[in-house]
């Protein structure tokens, strides 16, 4: 991958970023509810398209993103508890680090491509 297209991918992961983060301290809207456990599902889908988004963005850094979102989903959450709308939710940050699971294939093939090198 050009270091041209991973500055894109760099720029849209700190976009969304923002985007979600703007998105978490806002009233949160009525919400028709599929299934159970949906926000935990949002939650953990959500954290592995910023994984996913993050690791285009720094492919060799898999586990400094796995952390830096771990850390990014407790302030997240400590935020929403600040707020006098939202609610600070552990169980949200345990789903975001669920969707985080999302990077060990990555750390897997990378294991595997680096010793067979």
């Amino acid at each position: 991958m050009t270091s041209s297209v991973r500055t894109i991918f760099r720029l849209a992961f700190v976009a969304a970023l923002i985007a979600v983060l703007y998105l978490a301290l806002m009233p949160a809207p009525d919400i028709v509810q599929i299934v159970s456990s949906q926000d935990k599902i949002e939650h953990a889908a959500l954290f592995a398209a910023l994984a996913l988004l993050a690791v285009a963005g720094w492919p060799d850094h898999p586990l400094r993103i796995a952390i830096g979102l771990l850390l990014y989903g407790a302030a997240m959450e400590i935020a929403q508890g600040q707020t006098g709308y939202r609610t600070a939710d552990p169980w949200d940050w345990v789903a975001d680090a669920i969707g985080l699971l999302v990077l060990i294939p990555v750390v897997l093939s990378r294991r595997r491509t680096a010793g067979q090198a």
